[in-house]
């Protein structure tokens, strides 16, 4: 069972506004007609993405720029062309130059989210690299390339992603559980559990953490304590969901696949936000 924490879902759900989807669009094209022409590319690309792509095809062929370009990019992601998707973020990324550094660390997020879902980690992990080095501030980014780590089994390497993130984000309950997560599949019990317990007295019905704790005491041999948390959890989800199975799972003494990965496919990249966010998280 893949580890689905709610800030993975977050990573991925990138669709905003459309008045902010203008704004990203200004670092392109700055015409109305642009704006309009764009901001309706989008949104036909998150809808209909398979109708969008040779709309934005042709658009792109009349000289619709980098506008049109990121509208391609977009639709091909939605389509599931993720390959062809990430390309094209990397592609609009290095034909901006050295400007708009903000801009461009936000492209190469989006590659790397399209390549780790066409399942090629490596390359997920050198455009996150790539937007990292621009945009070194964004916890995001690291917490990106922390799952594209992951997804390499790279455990080492992900802790220390995370460990960053959490530099930048103290106490962010679910970049906790990610860690706690990763030191257990590290087979470091101890600083699983530390983890875990922090993100627990912060928020202590938060099911991930839960789960994380349980699993972690199961790794180190403490069935009882795990069933304690697998049992509460079963006391706080809806039966049958995601959590409950996994909560079952662990009370049969399953222990989960040693992988974390992003929520699944589906979501497309909304246009790159050169303005600063309202919030830390995407």
């Amino acid at each position: 069972m893949l580890f689905r924490a709610p800030v993975l879902a977050v990573l991925l759900g990138l669709v905003l506004a459309s008045s902010v989807a203008a704004q990203g669009l200004s670092a392109f094209e700055s015409t109305p007609d642009h704006l309009l022409r764009y901001t309706e590319c989008m949104k036909l690309a998150r809808k209909e993405p398979l109708k969008a792509l040779p709309a934005a095809e042709k658009w792109n062929a009349e000289g619709g720029g980098l506008g049109a370009r990121h509208c391609v990019a977009v639709a091909m992601f939605q389509a599931g062309k993720y390959l062809q998707a990430a390309a094209q973020f990397e592609s609009i990324a290095r034909d901006m130059g050295l400007d708009r550094p903000g801009l461009r660390a936000e492209l190469w997020a989006q590659a790397g989210q399209a390549w780790i879902e066409g399942g090629q980690a490596d390359k997920a992990s050198q455009a996150q690299t790539r937007a990292i080095e621009l945009k070194g501030n964004d916890p995001d980014l690291w917490i990106d390339r922390g799952l594209s780590n992951a997804a390499m089994l790279a455990w080492p390497r992900a802790i220390s992603d995370f460990d960053q993130a959490l530099r930048l984000r103290p106490d962010d309950v679910e970049i906790l559980v990610l860690r706690a997560a990763a030191w257990r599949n590290a087979r470091n019990t101890s600083q699983a559990l530390a983890d875990a317990g922090r993100a627990l007295r912060i928020a202590p019905d938060h099911t991930e953490a839960l789960l994380e704790r349980g699993f972690a005491n199961l790794a180190g041999g403490d069935r009882a304590r795990a069933n304690d948390d697998f049992n509460r959890v079963l006391r706080i989800v809806p039966p049958g969901s995601d959590s409950a199975r996994r909560a079952e799972a662990g009370l049969r003494g399953e222990r989960p696949a040693a992988t974390l990965a992003p929520a699944g496919p589906g979501t497309a990249p909304a246009a790159p936000n050169a303005a600063p966010k309202a919030s830390g998280k995407r």
